[in-house]
């Protein structure tokens, strides 16, 4: 595999990506692919590459936060079991469906725990204790995610904490099932569209990897309002761009 100059810049995406990703719990694919995206990268090159190398860079997440003390195990078994089972079900299924009209929709509900977290984090709400229906979270997330939405850690990482989830474990846990998940959806790409774009994985994947250690460390010294504060702008930027995109283009039609 020849190597070009575009490769280093893969390798500081995914290290951006991976630091965004492993620290709040969410936008691995979202920053990789927006950064990519934009140097002309076709979407579809682009998420194919993006998934095969998140196996590579949710595993070594996951252990990070595992040795940090950031996972809870039985929260992750909840998770990542139904969440794989959705995953490979979307993967062959969600594509099918009209993404233009479900996205919009999944970004509203985004909204709506962007809020509830921003308002926890000021201390103006209270906490309902632990989330109940666990599996049926993972399971949706790991739908949706496979769509190549990147449903996977903003519905479940906010969901769990707009309902009183800690916010170390919770984006600990939430990173270390994501490789199940993603290991999963994964398999059922290659085994349906083959392996591609070696030096774009190649890239992802070295400076994700760097990158993870690094931030399960970040989140597990930093205070939970702070992280909730960040958590909660990520999301309400994520969707209301996402719904303003789509209401841009459907006004344009």
């Amino acid at each position: 595999m020849e190597l070009s100059s575009e490769f280093w810049w893969f390798i500081l995406i995914g290290l951006g990506a991976q630091l965004v990703d492993g620290a709040l719990g969410m936008a691995f694919g979202l920053v990789s692919s927006s950064v990519m995206l934009a140097m002309g990268i076709p979407p579809a090159q682009a998420s194919a590459a993006i998934h095969t190398a998140e196996v590579f860079t949710t595993g070594a997440s996951g252990v990070s936060h595992l040795v940090a003390g950031n996972v809870d195990k039985r929260l992750f078994f909840r998770l990542a079991i139904p969440g794989a089972v959705g995953g490979a079900v979307g993967a062959y299924g969600l594509t099918q469906l009209p993404g233009e009209v479900i996205r919009p929709l999944i970004y509203l509900y985004l909204l709506v725990l962007a809020i509830i977290i921003l308002a926890r984090a000021a201390g103006r709400l209270m906490p309902k204790g632990e989330v109940k229906r666990v599996p049926v979270l993972g399971f949706v997330a790991g739908f949706l995610d496979a769509s190549g939405g990147g449903g996977w850690g903003p519905v479940a990482t906010s969901t769990l904490l707009a309902r009183g989830g800690q916010a170390r474990t919770t984006i600990g846990t939430v990173n270390a099932s994501e490789f199940v998940v993603t290991l999963t959806v994964s398999a059922t790409f290659l085994m349906s569209m083959g392996l591609h774009h070696l030096q774009i994985v190649a890239g992802l994947l070295i400076g994700g990897m760097m990158a993870a250690p690094v931030a399960a460390l970040l989140v597990k010294r930093l205070k939970e309002r702070w992280v909730l504060v960040a958590v909660g702008v990520l999301v309400l930027g994520i969707s209301l761009f996402q719904i303003g995109h789509a209401l841009t283009g459907y006004l344009a039609r």
